[in-house]
This record gives structure tokens, sequence and C-alpha cells, in this order.
């Protein structure tokens, strides 16, 4: 059971084996065609969360990027329009 392109977005940025220049997610694809449905479950799971993990001996390190137009209960910011005639003095 192999990645789709569409499993790694574009939030998450996923290094191999400690390079300091991230992977491409072709690269990512061709290594998951060798791995177990289990190991690929647990790399979407961890692609979810980010960290450090290895899979089938090869070193990942995920990082998410976080979302900045979200509160902390997870909903989007609410712009509330003005009431006319109020004003602010």
């Amino acid at each position: 059971m192999t990645l789709k392109k569409q499993s790694i977005r574009a939030n998450q940025t996923i290094y191999l084996n400690g390079n300091k220049k991230p992977s491409t997610k072709e690269e990512i694809i061709e290594l998951s065609e060798e791995w177990s449905e289990n190991q690929t479950k647990f790399f979407k799971k961890m692609l979810k969360q980010g960290g450090e993990f290895k899979v089938k001996g090869d070193k990942f390190r995920v990082t998410v990027a976080e979302r900045t137009d979200i509160d902390s209960a997870g909903n989007k910011p609410v712009t509330v329009p003005p009431l006319p005639g109020e004003r602010t003095f």
C-alpha cells in the first residue's frame, strides 16, 4: 500500500535521514512502495502529528506548520461588521 501525492500536504515538511534539505513527495512515495500496510498507516499518523521516527530503517523528521487562521477551539475567525451609526471618539 503506497502513499499518494495528496497524502502529503503543503503544510508538512519531511526530512529524510538527517538531511537539511526537505525531501520531495516523489522520493517519499518511492520509499513507501516497499512498506507494509501497518507502516503506511503509521507514517500517515506521524504526518499529521509531526516528530521524529523510523520506518524500515529510514529516519524521518516531520514538521507541521501551525495554522494561524484558527483559534484554540479550531474555529475560523469571525469578523463582525460594525454597527451602523456607532462611532468611536
